[in-house]
């Protein structure tokens, strides 16, 4: 296992590369947007688009986890809607020394949840009701211990700002490749080769923006989730009671709505159960991996 504290640095630095990425490819499409629809301009788009980047980037940092828990349609539980799972959280914390996150719900039967937030003393664990409700004690300590080694490694952080990054950074691009396609063969016509070398590009980011868009989500290696996996083992001094977990989390085979390619990679396990091209680009190892290593313990 990889020193814990080596890890956390390791993710710390891999969240200023991923913004910086971020920054590069935004003022990229801002040149490239320029160039096509104000040919001379390209270097003044781009200056906007940095500008953007940047204050997204800002927004991203401190209200990713708003963001993320506002597209999971995830609602605060409060202390008396659900006594019996704070104290469980609060127990879990106690035992990891992490101050106790906030707790949110999404209402949906698909047993699934997720950590997110940009540090321990500002996360919160968001669990759908199927699991709450459909896991033993045990199993759910688990869970939450998992969860709780992705806060404290810093996981949270880099997971929320790449769900807020790559999915700004596919928006502009399916903006740019509409414009090129409904008003960029007007416009370049007027600078040539120049105008049809950028409507090239254009099209290029249509294809490429979705699969740019997974690989930095792949880009989070999957040892992050062994790692937590291992930890959480380590915290309950019970690897049984996640492997169950998975093992049930696995068996069910219900979409989580609230889920989208932005966000899959937080969960768990993946929400999505196959949908599109998922299971090639799967940021999460596979379950039955998962579970081995934990019953090896």
């Amino acid at each position: 296992m990889p020193n814990v504290y080596n890890y956390i640095s390791q993710n710390k630095r891999n969240t200023v590369v991923i913004v910086v990425c971020f920054m590069i490819v935004i003022s990229l499409i801002g040149y490239t947007f320029g160039e096509l629809f104000d040919p001379g301009y390209g270097t003044f788009y781009m200056g906007i688009a940095l500008i953007f980047s940047g204050i997204s980037g800002f927004i991203s940092f401190y209200n990713s986890d708003k963001i993320v828990l506002s597209i999971s349609r995830a609602k605060e539980v409060p202390f008396g809607a659900n006594p019996e799972l704070h104290h469980l959280v609060e127990n879990m914390c106690i035992a990891a020394g992490l101050p106790k996150p906030k707790i949110y719900m999404i209402e949906d039967t698909a047993k699934n949840a997720f950590a997110t937030g940009r540090d321990p003393k500002h996360s919160t664990i968001c669990f759908t009701s199927g699991i709450v409700y459909g896991l033993e004690k045990r199993e759910l300590e688990g869970v939450v211990a998992h969860e709780l080694s992705h806060i404290q490694n810093f996981d949270i952080r880099l997971m929320s700002i790449v769900s807020v990054l790559v999915g700004s950074v596919t928006l502009l691009a399916d903006m740019f490749t509409r414009g090129i396609l409904y008003g960029g063969r007007r416009k370049s016509s007027r600078s040539g080769e120049l105008g049809g070398l950028l409507f090239l590009v254009g099209l290029v980011l249509l294809i490429l923006s979705p699969i740019i868009a997974t690989l930095i989500k792949l880009a989070l290696s999957r040892q992050r989730e062994f790692l937590a996996d291992s930890s959480a083992a380590l915290l309950t001094r019970y690897p049984k009671g996640l492997a169950d977990a998975l093992r049930k989390l696995s068996a069910d085979q219900e979409i989580l709505e609230a889920a989208n390619g932005a966000t899959a990679h937080m969960y768990i396990t993946n929400p999505l159960k196959g949908r599109s091209f998922s299971s090639l680009f799967d940021s999460h190892p596979p379950v039955q991996e998962r579970i081995a290593r934990l019953e090896s313990m």
